[in-house]
């Protein structure tokens, strides 16, 4: 395997990242995340639960508000917070891997990481892109349409000439930011649930990655954001399923990353 030869940041070697991933890595980290769920389904039910409830709660909380045009950038930001979500998959299949007992317990106390607070600092950065993307779509409405806005007929706003330069304009700033931040998560956060490292240390191997693996790891997340979009077209129950399939998937395709 090309690997980069690992260095020193602080008094923790960096880890050593492949340069040779291919498209086949992708179907086998899909594959072997499947086995996982089947496996242990009552883990990947449960968190994949959890993130349809957070799901319908945020729609719910936009219409209730009276203010379903926070909907859309709102639907959009919520995979954002999937990876942060998935990190108690990525120590069921760590566990399974390594041949260590399950629990919920352990599972559950995967967020605490190895008691240095490294997971927890990468969920306020989880918390903090959501949160700039929703001022982001706000003010890219404010732009577009504030004057017509949405009136009684959003669909008929949406189509029209401001609605679609919205749309668009709004499509490819979410598109940059949400690659962004998947580039700083898609590895450091499983790295994070093996390996007592700084985030800081995580984050810079993730992007080693990606940028080292640039046509397969574009392609992982398209299809993470493919299969999530879709998921969430039936009231988001579709993601009780393929949150933890991409979950587990996702820490198979760390491991192959990281050496």
């Amino acid at each position: 395997m090309d690997v980069i030869e690992p260095d020193s940041l602080g008094p923790t070697p960096r880890p050593q990242v492949a340069h040779d991933l291919v498209f086949a890595d992708l179907g086998r980290a899909l594959a072997a995340g499947w086995r996982d769920f089947r496996s242990l389904p009552q883990f990947g039910l449960f968190f994949g639960g959890v993130y349809v409830v957070a799901g319908l709660a945020v729609g719910w909380a936009a219409l209730f508000a009276s203010q379903p045009t926070w909907l859309i950038p709102a639907m959009a930001g919520f995979p954002l917070v999937a990876p942060f979500v998935a990190v108690g998959l990525y120590e069921a299949s760590r566990r399974r891997e390594a041949g260590e007992a399950l629990s919920w317990r352990a599972v559950l106390g995967a967020l605490k990481g190895h008691g240095d607070d490294q997971i927890l600092s990468m969920g306020v950065i989880v918390f903090v892109a959501f949160s700039f993307w929703m001022i982001i779509a706000h003010a890219i409405f404010a732009i577009f349409m504030a004057e017509s806005g949405v009136g009684s007929d959003p669909v008929a706003a949406l189509t029209a000439p401001a609605g679609l330069a919205m749309l668009g304009v709004g499509s490819a700033a979410g598109a940059v930011l949400a690659f962004a931040f998947y580039a700083m998560t898609v590895i450091s956060l499983p790295m994070l649930v093996e390996r007592k490292v700084d985030f800081l240390t995580a984050i810079i191997a993730s992007f080693k990655v990606v940028r080292g693996n640039f046509a397969v790891m574009l392609g992982w997340a398209a299809l993470v954001a493919g299969v999530l979009f879709l998921a969430m077209i039936p009231a988001f129950l579709g993601l009780v399923v393929a949150l933890p399939v991409l979950g587990h998937a996702t820490w198979h395709l760390y491991r192959r990353a990281v050496a």
